[in-house]
C-alpha cells in the first residue's frame, strides 16, 4: 500500500492522506457518545469521525467499506484536530 500526505491548505484548512487504506473502524473509548476512532495505515495513525457532523453517515459508510473491502480512498483531515472531514474516490 502506497500512503501519501499532501500539506496542501485549501479552504477547508485539510492535510489529505492520498490512496489511504483504513485498517480499523471502532467507537472512541474515551468520548463513545461523540466519536467514532478510525485508523489508517499499516502503521496506523488515529484519527476520528464525529458524530455530531453534518456527513457523519456518508463518511462511516466510506470509512466501513474501506476498512472492509480494502478500497483505498483521499481521505481529508482537519488540521490541528485529527478529524475525518472527507473521503473522496480515487480518480
Amino acid at each position: 500500500m502506497i500512503t501519501s500526505c499532501s500539506g496542501s491548505s485549501g479552504s477547508q484548512n485539510l492535510t489529505w492522506y492520498n490512496k489511504s487504506v483504513i485498517t480499523n473502524v471502532s467507537e472512541d473509548p474515551e468520548k463513545p457518545q461523540e466519536f467514532i476512532r478510525v485508523s489508517i495505515g499499516i502503521s496506523p495513525q488515529i484519527f476520528y469521525l464525529s458524530k455530531k457532523g453534518t456527513d457523519y453517515k456518508s463518511l462511516l459508510e466510506k470509512a466501513g467499506q474501506s476498512h472492509k473491502k480494502g478500497k483505498a480512498y483521499n481521505i481529508g483531515i482537519e488540521n490541528n484536530t485529527n478529524i475525518i472531514k472527507q473521503i473522496k474516490e480515487i480518480p
